[in-house]
Order: C-alpha cells, then structure tokens, then sequence
C-alpha cells in the first residue's frame, strides 16, 4: 500500500515537472516570436514610409548594437565588413608593424614601437603622428586604418607623419609579429626569479615554462610572477601556467551557466614542472581574466602568496556564434568560479542602477570561502591579494592623465628636451613635477572628469537658451573651483605621478626592457615580493602552512 501511495503521487509530480519546463519553454518561445513579429513589421514599416532615404543595413547594425549594450561590454556584434577585419587580423598572411597605435580626435598616434620591429626600424618613435599612409590622406579617412597598413611579408608601406611640428617620410618594410607573452623575465638577486607574463596567448605557458626552467638553472630558488596590467586571453593557458606548479587532476576554474552544455571543469592534465618552489604573485586593478584565474587558483591552493591590488574582475565567458550571411556574435555564456567556488565577475550587469551602470556587489555584502589550507577568502570580483598594497592602487586623477595622454605628451616633449639621456636614469624632482603641472596648463589639458564634462554640458545647453550671458560668473567661479581641486588632487598624488613620468621615460629611451630591468632593481612592489620570499616564516603564514 505505501509503495502504491508512492508511485501514484510520484508519477504526476514528475509529470508537473516536465509540464512547467514545457509551458515555461513555450512561453519564452512565443514571446521572442512575438517581438521578432513586432520589430519586424516595424522596420518595414520605417523603410517602406519614412520620408527621406533609409539604409536599412545601417539602421539594422545600430539596432542590434544599441540592444546588446543593455547587456554587457563583451557581448558583441560583427557584420560582414568587420568579421572581414577580423580574419585580416588573424591569420599568419598578414602582419602587423610592431607598435601600438591610438586613435584619438582623429588622429593617428604611436604610442609605443616594439624594439627592432618594422615601426621601430623605420625610425618611428612615441608621440608620431601618422598623416598618410600610401596615397590615403588620413585627414579625409574615416574607416579602419589598420588595414592600410596589413601584407604579406617584406611588404612595403609608405607613410608620413609628424614629429615635433615636422613632416617626415618613412617606409615600413612588414615582417611576421609575434609578441611574446613572456616579454623579460630574469633574476632579482642570486635566489629570487622574475617573470613578467604580459598576455595568455598560445604560447604563453610554453614562454614561462621556459623562463622558469632557465632561472632553475642559473640558481632560482623562488619565483616572482609578475601579472599586473595582463588583460587575459586563452583559459587553457592559464590553466597550464598553473599546472607548472601544482599536480595533475586539480581543478582550476570552472564554468557555470544556465545552460548546462557551457558548464565546464578545467583541470591539470600534465605532470608540474616544481610544486615545492615559493611562488608570489603580483596583481594590480588592470589583471584581468586569465590572470584572475591563475592568481585566484593559486590563492585557493594556497600554492602562492598574491600581492599587490585587488584585480579587475572580468569573470565572465564568451564564445562565438556564427550567423547569417557571414555575420557573427561573441556572446557571454557563463561565468567564471575559482577552486574555493568564488565568483570572478565584479559588476552585475543584470542589475544596473538609475543611470543604467552595471552594479557592484558591497563590501558587507560578500561571501567568505575557505582555501585548501582553511584561509577565509572573500568573492565581491577579482582577486583580493593576501597583501594589499597601497601605492599598486592608481588614483582617479592619475587614471585621467594616462586615459587623456597628459603624461605621454609631456614626456613625448621631455624626450626632445633631453636627446642625450641614453641609458641613463634620471630623478624626476619638483622642479620636473612643476614643469609637468604647468605643460598641462599650457596644452590646456582637460581631466574630462564626470563633474567638468557636466559644466561644460550646462555651459552648452545655457547657450542654445541664451542665457550663458546670464550664468557667466557662475561658470566661471565653477571652472575655478575645479582646476583647483585637479591641482590639489596632483600635489596629493605626487609620488604616484612622479613615478608613472619616470616609467614612459625609461621606455622611451630603453623600450620595455629597459623598464622591466629598472623594475627588478627599484620597483616597490617587487621589493616587497623579495621581502616576503626572504622570510620563509611570513611566507608560510601568509598561506597558513
């Protein structure tokens, strides 16, 4: 009788469960049909009856990219013209020129040649601007400029640009660029290694097994992983960058989506190369992604100590899907989670505030997990460090003068002040700092802070009411009280600026190299890595051996 009481109410609880999927299915099912229908009839009716000239091809691309921007910044459209681009981009057929390019108001800008890469052979240096490349005037060219300057290889690309008020003549001769995601590693002091991993391509932890091994040999007897400023890239690198120092069978990352086929477990396939050697790792707020992964794990395991600021926290999975007539979408299918089960992604997209910003979960409102060695560790996105340092935090105003060039144009002029430096290192004094703060004055530098682009928005609204007249001194009483807040804001960072001046300064003179050389011998961060691998006991605590 209790066995029949038990099938005869299973069976249609059971029955209910797959009535609800179904109804729950056919529901969404024919409310995307329903809004297809609507949208559908819509942009007929627009293309059919509106007054002037549409182009239904432009009216569809702004649609389906404004729709996506409701979701989050990684879910993307391409049309057919730029799924073009970016095959161009990515096969071995077509080359690069070896520098990083900005385009900003227009203009063309080098920000920083690779040494001994075509850019870097032809003569270009930081701060060029590039005003033609072939017989195209840049000024009357509005599309994608890389483009001009792709081709197989020994291919040449004539270009002009502008230096320091001149126009100049240059000719890049293409060749294969392959970046390295290890661009230096070397040693600290005789036992201390350092690696810097700049990106996770294909050949990432091919590039830091290598540098690993080679310190190994020349002494290392512990390692500095340095992954600040690395956006990411490939997940099963950063799962192999991690199995150089754990065994095999770990679980590193998983994935979890709502829809189960994007559930995935990454976990260690090959035999560690050294799972005893003492590991620090260093993040800032630009560590993203893969770099998360790596640095997250490792905390979990309590395989490393990380030091440094709380990373970005870009946790989210994207894959693309291809769609009619050669179109295709990178879509967000799931998120990231590290071994102790926290959750990567920072911002909520799902739940945006009155402004439509993504939000970002309170400090009082994170969840605690426990890491293999039973350490209480917090979600709330990215990586916390078990050592917080101040001065790997970038301040707001420092942010703008990067964001905005204000550093770059003055060292840009610095460099052409000082063609003499060489290899030398210079000490950036007040007097430097002063010279600084006055060059923003006179290229009229503008922070574009939220409150200065909101002025400057009343200022132009007041004016098309014709009442600016009316609210003058107001204004100007305003604009006032900013640049003075900017000023105290400069003089509090002034360390902080100071050192960022003398970074683009050494690359300038010394390419990345030479940067990462002064690094291992000046940069505080790393300092304090050696510090903490110089006492085993603070080590061992910190991770709670």
């Amino acid at each position: 009788m209790h066995s029949f009481l038990k099938k005869k109410y299973l069976i249609p609880i059971i029955a209910s469960g797959f009535l609800f999927v179904g109804v729950s299915f056919r529901e969404d099912f024919f409310e995307v049909a329903k809004q297809i229908e609507i949208f559908t009839t819509l942009f007929k009716a627009v293309n059919t009856n509106y007054v002037d000239q549409t182009n239904p091809g432009e009216l569809m691309d702004k649609a389906i990219k404004n729709m996506l921007a409701e979701l989050d910044p990684y879910t993307v459209y391409f049309n057919e013209q730029d799924v073009v681009k970016f095959k161009i981009n990515n096969t071995g057929e077509y080359t690069g020129i070896g520098a990083v390019i900005t385009r900003k108001e227009g203009k063309l800008i080098i920000k920083e040649p690779y040494k001994n890469y075509p850019a870097d052979k032809a003569g270009l240096k930081a701060g060029d601007e590039i005003v033609q490349i072939g017989d195209i005037d840049l000024n009357d060219y509005k599309e994608d400029v890389s483009q001009l300057m792709n081709g197989g290889k020994n291919s040449k690309v004539d270009i002009k640009y502008i230096r320091q008020g001149k126009t100049y003549s240059a000719q890049l001769i293409l060749e294969e660029v392959a970046l390295k995601a290890v661009p230096f590693f070397g040693k600290i002091d005789e036992k201390t290694g350092y690696i810097v991993l700049s990106e996770f391509n294909k050949k990432a932890s091919q590039e830091t097994k290598e540098a690993l091994e080679q310190l190994k040999r020349q002494g290392a007897e512990r390692i500095i992983l340095d992954l600040r400023g690395n956006p990411g890239g490939l997940v099963t690198e950063a799962v192999n960058i991690c199995n150089l120092f754990v065994p095999k069978n770990e679980i590193i990352v998983t994935t979890k989506s709502r829809i189960e086929k994007h559930n995935t477990t990454y976990k260690t396939v090959h035999d560690p190369l050294d799972t005893e050697i003492p590991l620090l790792i260093i993040v800032d707020g630009k560590s993203a992604s893969a770099s998360e992964i790596v640095s997250g794990a490792l905390q979990d395991l309590d395989r490393a100590v990380i030091i440094g600021s709380r990373s970005f926290g870009k946790g989210l999975v994207q894959r693309p899907v291809d769609l009619s007539f050669g179109t295709q979408l990178k879509i967000t299918i799931a998120r990231y989670y590290t071994p102790s089960g926290r959750c990567i992604q920072a911002l909520d997209y799902a739940n945006k505030d009155k402004d439509g910003k993504a939000t970002r979960t309170t400090s009082t409102n994170y969840n605690a997990f426990k890491t293999r060695n039973g350490r209480t560790v917090f979600d709330g996105g990215g990586v916390l460090p078990d050592v917080e340092l101040e001065q790997t935090k970038q301040s707001p105003i420092a942010d703008l003068l990067i964001k905005n060039d204000g550093i770059f144009n003055f060292v840009t002029e610095y460099y052409y002040k000082n063609p003499t430096l060489g290899n030398r290192i210079p000490v950036i004094t007040d007097a430097d700092f002063t010279a600084f703060k006055l060059f923003l004055k006179k290229t009229n530098f503008s922070f574009d802070t939220e409150t200065e682009i909101a002025l400057k928005n009343t200022l132009a609204a007041a004016k098309k009411e014709k009442i600016d007249q009316a609210i003058q001194l107001e204004y100007k009483q305003l604009l006032a009280a900013l640049a003075k807040n900017e000023e105290n804001m400069l003089n509090q960072n002034q360390q902080e600026i100071k050192n960022l001046i003398l970074d683009e300064i050494i690359k300038r003179y010394q390419y990345k190299e030479g940067l990462y050389s002064y690094y291992i011998k000046n940069n505080s961060e790393i300092k304090k890595g050696v510090t903490i691998l110089n006492n085993p006991l603070e080590y061992n605590t910190l991770l709670k051996k």
